[in-house]
């Protein structure tokens, strides 16, 4: 049975826990079996007062009989089953196009996974390089200031989860227990257990790459292929139908299952696919700046005298302000212990994220402070010339705008602009830096931000900075450091799919994840991967194949 709600204090041990089990069932300790936990959070809303909470599976002898004396008590119920099942198996005499999955971020992956493990043996393309080697590049970005354009924080294997918190929490609904497939199959691919049951599990960047090349490996076991350096250049659509891909070398390859999971920076392969028909619309996303505080800051404010406690790790954050101008300001993937990092993928532009290692023990904890737009604010959202058909790209080109500004201001060599807080609110540039050093490489330039920014993105994070001052003491410390500019949030714009998963207009194409606009973050892009996954092969399973 699970049970649920179980708190104890922070300094609780196992012995505390089972008998904090036998009270809350009422029962003797040779009536409990076992137990195993399924989700442990914590509570610190009382700093001086921190206690964990938990959701645990317990087995009992007598459960019938326990789980009726219960049935009035919310937080006792029957196990629900999260075992994980597959919609389909590939018939024994294969299709002869195999389906191609573009993209080996986490929906591409996930995607690429389960199609091989239920036995249709997908191409993976990947217009990037493989983990190890896009590393080595990404570091002569950070390092050197050097961009692959091909092979950076955006474009090769893992995705851009790869240089990230490896935050694997989300707020989906998700009644088929996705969710679970993918914490498991990482654990397999050797992520550490506990994301099986701590409530806010991360893997962290390094663990990352290992669990990728990983899983890779399972899919090549399983019959499936992954090409690396293998940029989809185009499409090839009759009659509303995919009929194959053609590489950026002029390689083409049949098919008539595509997986679209190309990620939010995919800017090239949106134009494409634009331009060859395929629906596209234009959608909201949020633009900004990454904030950093001393991590030990950040510990203080949330967990008060238990700042430092092991069992607590590095103190996160969650904020939101709706400002006077109608905008909505708020923190997004907060990266406790991290670094802000290079993230761009287009030379001439400055774009920031945020990193997080598995240890989160870097000197500052860093986030994302954004604004939300629409598509009402892009310029030329209306279509250039008065042509409607450029609507849909808008988004990308308002992105590129405040990018290359912020690369400009950062002195036109991939160095990021920077500003103290207390000189943006006090709107005076920054010329010298405090005690709270920067973590972006290759460098920083001292400058205004609001140079980079529009305008009502600089008075919203302007009211917001305050009124978050007010949730978490220190917050708008006026050494607290801004970095310009986030503005890869989540996709500009959503390829819409109908009930089967596909393009609306373009029967075989799967749009998937966070580049067509479903997903934000490794978790729900992951889960986003497999539900496109199932829908590929029902439609390989239950449909009579045209390819045959």
């Amino acid at each position: 049975m699970r049970l649920t709600e179980l708190k104890l204090p922070l300094d609780h041990t196992e012995v505390d826990l089972r008998s904090a089990i036998l009270k809350r069932l009422g029962i003797a300790a040779n009536e409990l079996v076992g137990y195993s936990i399924f989700r442990r959070g914590y509570d610190a809303r009382k700093p001086s007062a921190i206690v964990f909470i938990y959701t645990l599976d317990v087995e009992v002898r007598h459960e019938k009989a326990l789980l009726a004396r219960l049935e009035n008590d919310r937080h006792v119920r029957p196990t629900p089953d999260t075992a994980y099942r597959f919609v389909a198996r590939a018939p024994r005499t294969p299709a002869t196009l195999r389906p191609i999955v573009i993209g080996s971020g986490p929906c591409g992956l996930f995607a690429g996974l389960i199609l091989a493990q239920m036995g249709f043996c997908p191409i993976i393309l990947e217009r990037g390089k493989s983990v190890r080697e896009r590393t080595k590049d990404t570091f002569g970005l950070w390092r050197q200031g050097q961009l692959d354009p091909e092979s950076n924080v955006q474009f090769g294997e893992g995705g851009a989860g790869t240089f990230s918190d490896g935050k694997l929490h989300t707020q989906i609904k998700d009644p088929q227990h996705r969710g679970r497939k993918v914490l498991t199959e990482f654990v397999k691919a050797g992520a550490p257990e506990e994301i099986l049951y701590v409530s806010k599990p991360h893997i962290g960047t390094f663990r990352l790459v290992t669990v990728v090349e990983n899983m890779r490996a399972e899919i090549e076991a399983l019959g499936g292929s992954i090409r690396f350096q293998s940029r989809v250049e185009d499409i090839d659509i009759e009659q509303g139908q995919i009929r194959g891909v053609t590489l950026a070398d002029g390689e083409t390859i049949a098919a008539s299952h595509v997986v679209l999971a190309v990620g939010h920076s995919a800017r090239d392969t949106f134009e494409m696919l634009h331009q060859r028909g395929v629906h596209v619309e234009a959608k909201p996303f949020s633009i900004g700046v990454r904030i950093e505080h001393p991590q030990s800051l950040i510990d203080r404010a949330r967990f008060g005298r238990n700042a430092g406690n092991p069992l607590l790790g590095a103190a996160d954050y969650k904020l939101v302000h709706h400002c006077a101008n109608g905008r909505s300001a708020y923190s997004f993937c907060m990266c406790p212990g991290g670094t802000v990092v290079a993230a761009t993928s287009e030379p001439g532009r400055v774009v920031t994220n945020g990193m997080s290692q598995y240890s989160r023990n870097e000197r500052n904890a860093n986030s994302a402070l954004v604004v939300g737009v629409t598509p009402a604010d892009y310029p030329g959202s209306q279509g250039e010339n008065g042509d409607p058909l450029a609507a849909p790209l808008a988004g990308i080109a308002f992105q590129r705008h405040w990018e290359g500004l912020a690369f400009e201001a950062g002195g036109g060599n991939y160095n990021a602009p920077v500003q103290r807080v207390g000189d943006f609110l006090a709107e005076r540039p920054s010329t010298t830096l405090g005690p709270v050093l920067p973590s972006y490489t290759p460098g920083v330039q001292p400058t205004d931000l609001a140079r980079c920014l529009p305008d009502y993105v600089v008075a919203a994070l302007r009211e917001s900075l305050p009124a978050f001052g007010k949730e978490i003491a220190g917050f708008a410390m006026d050494d607290a450091l801004l970095t310009g500019v986030e503005t890869r949030t989540s996709s500009p714009l959503r390829i819409t799919r109908n009930e089967e998963l596909q393009s609306v207009n373009t029967h075989g194409l799967f749009p998937a994840g966070e580049g067509a606009g479903y997903a934000g973050g490794i978790l729900s892009a992951a889960v986003d991967g497999i539900k496109v996954a199932e829908a590929v092969a029902l439609s390989l399973t239950t449909q009579p194949r045209k390819d045959s």
